[in-house]
Order: structure tokens, then sequence, then C-alpha cells
């Protein structure tokens, strides 16, 4: 008997075999048959929840490729300094925190993003110090490359002025030597192991309450992936099997590992999928280099300010490590966003396709995260390699200016979404969130406008690189499913798949390009269940 029957709508199924339908029906979390009205309506028993959707669409339940749910949970009981439209702004949120919070407490935000204000600067320490006398503040700029410290919070870190930098990490230094209370890359971690980390019950509670959040997103599913330095690991991995056993797991969670903890995993004979269809072990975690924003990415020319930026791993260390890790069963994802960053992993993943055996192969295939700056050249050889492109528009939009103001019109290699597509590879959508906001439909409307969500640029943003909205929707849905290798159960609506799936208000097919960020989701099933409704 189905559990759940959705009439009289538009069911955009991803599937190219029925790729639409009008009504389908779910039973015991699964896909139990789709058609039209006459043929799924007589399916209905007692029981059988009947939904008519007035023609709404229907899409399979979205999938965030690239997502730091544990530490966007977290942070959601921090301050948001995205809201802050200048530095007097900025400064005026840490000032109220520290009025009104506990004296000792650490003031920590995130989201911090200079680029667009009227004197486009980073708060310095000084500044710090005044807002929040004797109080540790720790702001993150919103690439989570780059963060600021007040004195007393370098202090508590144990970063004075002759603290040497870390590996693959930089402690900023003024012109006096002294420290200026700006960390870059691994010297972030510095920080975050001062700060009180909270409880597992704590933590369990924080990523529960954060779901119904996701699911009024259309999101059903999500790669969780590691931070720099892997801190975030081991918590992360407990506070899910947490969840998973204690039945308040309502996200598909295909969580990334520390590549720092490469040595454990393969002693313990874990391999890349091991779970169950809410909770698997994802891809190992690795970083070639940092970001354009911070001026941290790798690349092949100087930034218009000057420098190249630099490697956070060296190249030969994450070959080593791909070889090894798929030798057992592992997949690697690797951060890579700078041209040279990329145009090396490229090489890396050549090198691994000619030493395969083919004894032993991941169940899912390895994976570049952000590919944000590649040439065209380098994406036709990465194209050839099976590796999937784990990709986020969001950051196309909201770092217009970044790139811009960073490598001018080398911007015409920042994100060549239809470029990759015509190369062939398979691109998987993602947020990187809380770098960018996790609205998957906001990301849909950058890939297929290319523009912020005030219509600038009029024409797009290099609008050779727009997306049709199929094509976009195929990277929040096949495209992670590829990704993790789980195409036989997720990424569309067939009969036999798990029964996730989100409708619409309206047909974002059909609607003005610039209208898409405005759609709204009226209703998501998870597992068979309505989880959400408007």
């Amino acid at each position: 008997m189905p559990d759940l029957i959705l009439l009289n709508g538009d069911v955009r199924t991803q599937d190219p075999a029925l790729p639409r339908a009008r009504a389908l029906a779910v039973r015991s979390g699964r896909i139990l048959a789709l058609g039209d009205d006459d043929r799924i309506r007589p399916l209905a028993r007692p029981g059988t929840e009947v939904i008519d959707l007035a023609g709404r669409l229907v899409l399979p339940g979205l999938t965030d490729s690239h997502f730091h749910y544990y530490d966007w949970a977290l942070s959601r009981r921090q301050l948001n300094l995205g809201l802050a439209a200048s530095l007097d702004e900025l400064l005026g949120m840490v000032a109220r925190a520290a009025a009104e919070r506990p004296a000792g407490d650490w003031i920590i935000g995130r989201g911090l993003d200079e680029s667009d204000w009227p004197e486009p600067r980073l708060p310095v320490k000084a500044e710090l110090d005044a807002a929040a006398p004797d109080r540790p503040v720790l702001l993150y700029r919103r690439d989570m490359h780059l963060a600021l410290l007040s004195s007393r919070a370098l202090a508590l870190a144990g970063i004075d002025d002759s603290t040497p930098d870390p590996p693959e990490g930089i402690i900023e230094r003024d012109r006096d030597g002294r420290a200026s209370g700006l960390l870059r890359e691994q010297a972030m971690n510095l920080a975050g192991q001062a700060v009180p980390q909270p409880g597992e019950e704590e933590t369990a509670d924080a990523l529960a309450e954060a779901m119904p959040a996701l699911h009024a997103l259309g999101l059903t599913g999500l790669h969780d992936a590691r931070l720099m330095g892997g801190l975030d690991g081991p918590p992360a991995l407990r506070v899910w099997q947490r969840l998973r056993e204690s039945g308040r797991l309502k996200l598909r969670c295909w969580s990334f590992l520390p590549g720092e903890r490469l040595d454990e995993v393969i002693a313990l004979g874990l391999r890349t999928g091991l779970g169950d269809d809410l909770l698997r072990l994802g891809h190992l975690k690795y970083f070639a280099d940092g970001s354009i924003g911070s001026k941290t990415a790798w690349l092949i020319e100087p930034y218009l300010s000057g420098g190249l930026g630099l490697p956070l791993t060296p190249v030969e260390d994450i070959a080593r490590a791909a070889r090894r890790a798929e030798a057992a069963g592992l997949a690697v994802a690797v951060h890579a966003i700078g041209d040279r960053a990329n145009r090396e992993l490229v090489g890396v993943f050549e090198d691994l396709a000619r030493w395969r055996t083919g004894d032993v192969r991941p169940t899912a295939p390895h994976r570049l995260e952000h590919v944000q700056m590649i040439r065209p050249e380098d994406v036709d050889r990465l194209s050839r390699l099976g590796v999937v492109a784990s990709v986020q528009p969001l950051h196309l939009s909201d770092d217009i200016t970044v790139h811009d103001q960073r490598v001018g019109d080398r911007g015409r290699w920042v994100y060549p979404f239809k470029g990759m597509l015509q190369a062939g590879l398979t691109l998987a959508f993602g947020s990187d969130c809380p770098v960018s906001d996790p609205n998957p439909l906001w990301g849909i409307h950058a890939a297929v406008t290319r523009q912020r969500r005030d219509g600038s640029p009029a024409q797009g943003w290099y609008p050779a690189q727009r997306l049709s909205v199929a094509e976009a929707v195929r990277g929040y849905t096949l495209g992670p499913a590829l990704a993790c290798g789980r195409q036989a159960d997720l990424g569309s609506l067939s009969p036999g798949k798990l029964a996730d799936l989100i409708v619409l208000d309206r047909d974002i097919y059909a609607i003005e390009p610039a209208e898409i960020h405005r759609a709204r989701v009226d209703l998501t099933v998870f597992d068979g269940r309505v989880v959400y409704r408007r």
C-alpha cells in the first residue's frame, strides 16, 4: 500500500527513461510508481496520504555537494558578519555582543566580506580591542581562509610576536614585526584550538535543530566537507553517528574524512561509501591552496596587486596520498582554487590514472573541490580522467567584485561551467556554506544567469558560461549522486529509488531566469515522509 501519493503535478524526474510525469506513489521510503493521475490514483488505500499539487513543479530532493554543516550549525549561534554593510557596522556588532554577553565569553563571528564596503578594508587589532575591551574576539572572513583576532584572543591562543608561522599558515606581522591579529590558512587553527568547544550533546542538538532550515530550502542531502587541519573531523563524525542512532538524522549525509587521518583510516580498513542510506563515509579531504579573496589561491600569473598565492600542501604529498588512498579503496577530494593549483592537480590525477592497476577501486570517483579558476586546456585534460568537479555557483555571484579586483580579465577562467559540461565533466553543485548561503535555488539562479540577485551585471558575468535550468538542476540532483557513487538510489525520481523530493511554488523552467531566486519550496519529502510544508 502506498504511504503517499502526489497527483496533478509536473514531475521532472531527471530520469531519461521517463523525463516527466503527472503523479507518483511512495511506499516504505522509496518511489513505487510514476505516471499520469489515472494510473496512480487507483493505488491509494485507506491510510494513504493523497496530495493534489495543483500543477506545481516536483523535483528530486536537492543535495548540497560541499557543505560545512558541523561548523554552520554551530555558527548559527554566533555573529553573522555577512549582515555588516560597512566597517562601522561590523565593529558595532562586536561592541553590542561584548555588552550583552558574560565577561570572558569569546565573541566569534563568521561571514566577514569587506569587498563591497564603502571602505573595503579589514578591521585591525586596535579596532577590535576598542570595540570589545579585554575580550577575546575571533572573526572569520567569508572564505574561511583568514581570521582576525583581538589582543586578548591572541594571548589566549598563545600567539605573541615571537610565535613562528605554523606549516601552511601565516601569522601576519606589522612593520615592526609584531603579530597584527591577522591569521591566514593553517595559522587559524591556533585560534580555533583555544576556543572552548561545546559538549557532544550540545553539538548534536545544534545539528538536529538546523535540519528543518535546510528542508525549507529543498535540501534532503549534503556532503559534509572538512575544514583545513581536520580538527572538525572526529567530533563531526561522532555526532553524525549519534544522530543516526537516535533517529534524529533527517538528511542523507556523505561525511568527508580529514586527509591528515589517512594512516588511521587505512589501518582500520575503512573504505569510501561505508554506511547506510542515511550516513556514509565519504572522501578524504586535502587542500592544494587557499582562496582568491585572501590571495592565498595558487596562480599561474600574479594577482593584480602582486604575488602568486601559495600551495598549502606540497603537490607530491597529495600525489602520494592519492595513490595510497586509491589502493585502499578510498576516494580523495582536493580543494583547488587557483589555476596553478588546478593545473598541478590535473597532473596528479593523470599520473594516478597511469599508475592504476585496477585491483582495488573506490566506490566513488575522485573529486576536485571548487575548481574555481581553471584554464580551458586543463578543463579538457580533466574531462578525460573521470574526476568530478564539485563547484559552487553562489561563489560566482558573491565574488564578482573580488575576482575583478584580484585577477581582472582572467575572470573569464573562473567557474567556466558551460565549458566544463561541454568537455564532458560531471558537475556537482554546492554552497560551501557557511561561506555562501545554502539556498540551492539561489545557486541555480547564479548558474543560469551569472548575475547577483539584484540583476547585476546586466548581461551576466562572462555570460557565455551560463547554464540552462535543466543543467543547473542536474548539478543538485544527479551530479551529487554520481559524485558519491549513489546514482542507483539517488538523483532522480525513478521506481525503486529513495523517495526524497520537493514541490516548488512556481515552475523555474518556465519563469524568467532572473526570477528563479524568488522561488520557494512548498513541500519537502524525505525518506518517503513529509518533513516540511510551507
